[in-house]
């Protein structure tokens, strides 16, 4: 258990996240106490205390009752001094400037009594490549983007020169899009043959559900429909069709959906049309060549790891083999753009099994690889079997990045898009590698929140993005017979966020 105690309402939640990266094993209970206000031992609890918020400097300390050791953190005076550009730049004691400061001031007393760092430094967010495109796009210098990145935000030389890579290589990928007169569609497809069990997607299995499936693609067709309408004719700059495992669904169901989507909208202007083929043990050459057939230009067959023990303990209904014939197959029937996700931090793995994986999937040479850092959620089976087997660890090291880093590199592919998730690893990183041309567009677009995208399906999201910044969105609920039942609601709620689109 760790207390902290702080003099300041509305910055709980990013003291939390703060210290959960430090402590990720650890309850956190976060104080607000006034200035001068005796702070209790809490049970003889270690404490970050005396936390102040002022407008003029931060200060805090640390005491563990355990030992009697007292910590004073480094404070961050004077306030709103930037020492990240040639010349000293004095910014405004603003909200976005007292909440840096003040994590700083956390960050730096916290890798004392620790004895670590983070990779992200007080970052916490999901999107920390916004940060950079937005210093580029305002023209700075990647100098000072860097100096910006490691001094306000305290992130590792690494970390940092990874951001402004991708930045760039966003840009560049980007300038094809429109970002506010377009749009990105998302069709959720939440069936597949079995649960995996790190997974909190909306997903069910396929044989329990199968009676609803023909009323579900029908519910899609009406989603679709109102997309139609609203954007009055105008194709999106990209369709993923994701899951769930889209490929669960029968060849004649998925020619149904999808031939359904190529009478509505002209795929000559589609940028890119990605179909998860996620699960092996979901696909044959019957489904493979309908999606082709159909104008599918991107799948994603994805391993998640090429351990067998692994696969088996994950739940995973399929083999390393069956992955790797899976792959060939789509090879076969002319597939030239595809992904693999893998998964670092799977239990017991390191990095003898991440250098495997990789060496299996060099052989295969891939268009992209996704390198996801395993994030441990509530609402997946992994958190408890953890608990019930704490002789399984799950762990992720710079090694392990590195590992996967290089031989991406090595197969001519480049990082393109980055994000982050509570309950990381390691505290590391999601990052997509691709080879020139074959980056998932979509993938960019839904991290970086850049064009508005509309959702249809069970347990999806849509948002639009406003030239201004500002962002709203919509839900799906996520249960598939409350979705169906409740289906003219959602079509409503869209019409509402999207009304007046076709004049933007």
């Amino acid at each position: 258990m760790i207390n902290a105690y702080v003099n300041r309402e509305n910055l709980e939640y990013d003291i939390y996240a703060l210290l959960k990266a430090f402590y990720p094993g650890d309850e956190v209970s976060i104080n607000v106490v006034n200035d001068g206000e005796a702070v209790e031992e809490s049970g003889r609890v270690p404490s970050f205390y005396d936390v102040k918020v002022c407008t003029d400097k931060v200060s805090c300390s640390y005491y563990d009752p355990d030992d009697g050791r007292g910590t004073e953190g480094p404070d961050d005076g004077p306030l709103g001094k930037a020492v990240y550009f040639d010349s000293e730049e004095i910014m405004a004691p603003g909200r976005a400037v007292l909440k840096d400061a003040m994590k700083r001031c956390i960050y730096r007393c916290a890798s004392i009594v620790s004895g670590r760092t983070l990779p992200w430094g007080i970052l916490t967010g999901i999107r920390p490549v916004k940060l950079a495109m937005t210093r580029i796009n305002e023209g700075d210098s990647d100098e000072q983007t860097g100096k910006l990145l490691k001094y306000r935000y305290l992130m590792s030389d690494e970390k940092a020169s990874l951001s402004i890579e991708i930045a760039h290589k966003e840009r560049d990928i980007l300038k094809k899009i429109d970002r506010y007169g377009g749009y990105s569609l998302y069709i959720g497809i939440p069936f597949c043959p079995t649960t995996c069990l790190y997974c909190s997607f909306t997903s069910y299995p396929i044989a329990r559900y199968a009676s609803l499936v023909d009323d579900y693609i029908s519910g899609l067709k009406k989603e679709l429909d109102l997309t139609y309408e609203i954007f009055k004719g105008r194709s999106p700059d990209s369709v993923y069709i994701g899951g769930g495992t889209p490929t669960t669904l029968a060849p004649d169901k998925l020619k149904q959906l999808i031939g359904y989507l190529g009478k509505l909208f002209d795929f000559d202007k589609v940028l890119e049309l990605t179909v998860e083929a996620g699960r092996p043990d979901s696909i044959d050459k019957e489904k493979l060549m309908t999606l082709k057939e159909l104008g599918v230009s991107r799948i994603s067959i994805n391993p998640q790891t090429m351990n067998e023990k692994t696969l088996r303990l994950i739940g995973r209904r399929h083999t390393v083999g069956e992955f790797k014939n899976a792959f060939a197959l789509a090879r076969e029937c002319g597939f030239d753009n595809i992904n693999t996700d893998i998964i670092l931090g799977l239990p017991g793995e390191g990095l003898d099994e991440v250098r495997n994986t990789m060496e299996e999937l060099k052989t295969l040479d891939p268009e992209s690889i996704t390198v996801h850092s395993m994030a441990i959620k509530r609402a997946a089976g992994m958190a408890e079997y953890l608990k019930e087997h704490e002789e399984i660890k799950s762990i992720n090291t710079p090694e392990m990045l590195k590992c996967t880093d290089s031989t991406a590199r090595a197969l001519g592919m480049s990082p393109y898009y980055l994000y982050r998730q509570k309950n990381m690893a390691g505290n590391f990183e999601n990052v997509g590698y691709a080879k020139e041309g074959c980056e998932g567009i979509y993938n960019i677009l839904i991290m970086e929140e850049l064009q508005s995208i509309i959702a249809c399906g069970a347990g999806t999201v849509s948002k639009r993005v406003y030239t201004d910044g500002l962002i709203e969105r919509c839900d799906n609920v996520k249960d598939v017979e409350l979705y169906l039942s409740r289906l003219d609601e959602m079509l409503e709620r869209k019409k509402k966020l999207f009304c007046n689109f076709s004049d933007t």
